[in-house]
């Protein structure tokens, strides 16, 4: 549509096109084409400096995230979130469900033992609030039973447990009371332990449930009993655990893509190696800023890294696509190609560059955490991505003239053509139609 819309239009004026030949980026690009020619190892040296920092900030990068974290510590919800884990020992469930393999097992006084040693296991945990399960409801039965004596608050032994239990509603029946139902099944062969858990991140999440698992295995022998852990705690960290080893094969196939598509393009193998490096550095340096700024790695974060090499990896196949026609242009001469293309090219990569930036930047007035890191860590990665394009990229190829400039490259399996090589119409025209006369004076001969 733009190229449609564009011949519609008259040309621009000279006063239109000033601001390409005076303006602040036409000497800014000058600078560039300067600093590649002349300082190619101080160039060298501060990318290779940055890249050692941002390896160091890697190393302190944590994958950890709280399940309100994003949220802002203004918005009332959070306060109320505070307000209750403060006063109620945890805000996020966790669910323990126990499976006894047998109808009305759980009614068994050695399975109600079980449970209740499991109860008290959960209260060492100072995460965890008071649990909740069906062996409350009949230590209260006792209790009520003995006119609510508070030393009566404990389970029935084997001759209180045939009268005490005929007290709670429709126990032995499955029970249609909601209590009850929150609590067991209706086989009354399953039932679950509920507790609350402060909001804390997913690396103590992990080693809480670490801890717990073989503890609760030698309460509930496996061969035995079926004992599963869920809630939205649980949840949350197997979910950031599969974000997190996910980032990775994301990445890793978003680059085998890119490599791909580079071939096609460019169809020799060092090119690509070259055309990569400009678009692994801005990852790099992203990923150690948020080390040492401690953003850690989290749902909220993780597509910062796909998003921001999708787009920097643009201004790379469009540089080296000016650049090979540029080498055609000018008989293979390499370091007249590669300055020429950051001055055809440079507008375009630093007006797309500007104009993502100021557009990703709106996103740090959000008041939800992830979108504000969104925004930050995408703005900061597309600026030195347009930098390592500008700077890095042409004095690669400078500085290894000889080694790129292979067969294959200057035959590339797709061909990228240029405007000023299509041929006008007028003259397509008069060629077909000497063509047609040349064949019918060869018919009438």
């Amino acid at each position: 549509m733009l190229p449609i819309l564009f011949s519609l239009f008259p040309e621009p004026k000279p006063k239109h096109l000033k601001h390409l030949e005076k303006g602040f980026i036409s000497k800014f690009l000058d600078k560039i084409v300067i600093i590649v020619q002349t300082k190619r190892p101080m160039i060298y040296i501060i990318t290779g400096t940055l890249l050692i920092a941002g390896i160091y900030g890697i190393t302190k990068l944590k994958t950890t995230g709280n399940i309100v974290d994003d949220i802002s510590k203004d918005d009332i919800l959070y306060k109320d979130l505070i307000f209750l884990e403060q006063n109620f020992n945890g805000v996020m469930p966790l669910e323990i469900t126990i499976d006894t393999k047998k109808p009305k097992g759980i009614l068994r006084s050695s399975t109600l033992r079980k449970i209740d040693q499991l109860q008290n296991v959960l209260k060492t945990y100072p995460e965890f609030s008071e649990p909740l399960s069906i062996v409350e409801v009949v230590k209260s039965a006792k209790q009520a039973f003995y006119r609510g004596n508070p030393k009566m608050y404990s389970l029935p032994n084997n001759q209180e447990r045939n009268f005490i239990l005929s007290y709670v509603p429709s126990l032995d029946k499955g029970g249609s009371n909601s209590l009850l139902k929150s609590f067991v099944d209706s086989t009354l062969q399953t039932t679950r332990v509920s507790v609350q858990m402060a909001n804390i991140g997913t690396n103590d999440i992990e080693r809480i449930l670490k801890s717990l698992n073989p503890k609760i295995d030698s309460i509930f022998p496996p061969k035995k009993y079926d004992v599963h852990l869920t809630g939205t705690s649980v949840v949350f960290l197997k979910g950031t655990n599969y974000l997190v080893k996910n980032l990775f094969s994301s990445l890793l196939l978003a680059i085998v893509v890119i490599t791909m598509l580079m071939a096609l393009i460019f169809s020799s193998a060092r090119m690509i190696i070259i055309s990569l490096i400009p678009n692994i550095i801005p990852q790099i340096l992203t990923a150690g800023m948020m080390g040492y700024f401690g953003i850690s790695i989290k749902p909220s974060t993780i597509l910062i890294f796909s998003i921001a090499l999708g787009i920097s990896v643009d201004s790379t196949i469009h540089f080296l696509s000016r650049y090979r026609l540029q080498l055609k242009y000018n008989d293979w001469k390499i370091k007249e190609s590669v300055l020429l293309a950051i001055q055809e090219t440079g507008y375009s990569m630093i007006y797309s560059a500007i104009v993502l930036f100021f557009g990703f930047s709106m996103f740090t007035l959000s008041s939800f955490g992830g979108t504000e890191a969104l925004g930050y860590l995408v703005s900061v990665t597309l600026l030195v991505a347009l930098f390592s394009n500008l700077f890095v990229l042409p004095s690669l190829l400078l500085s290894m003239d000889k080694w790129l400039l292979t067969k294959s490259f200057k035959e590339p399996f797709l061909e990228v053509f240029d405007e000023e090589e299509d041929i006008e119409l007028d003259k397509l025209i008069i060629e077909e139609l000497g063509d047609d006369v040349k064949d019918d004076n060869f018919k009438k001969l």
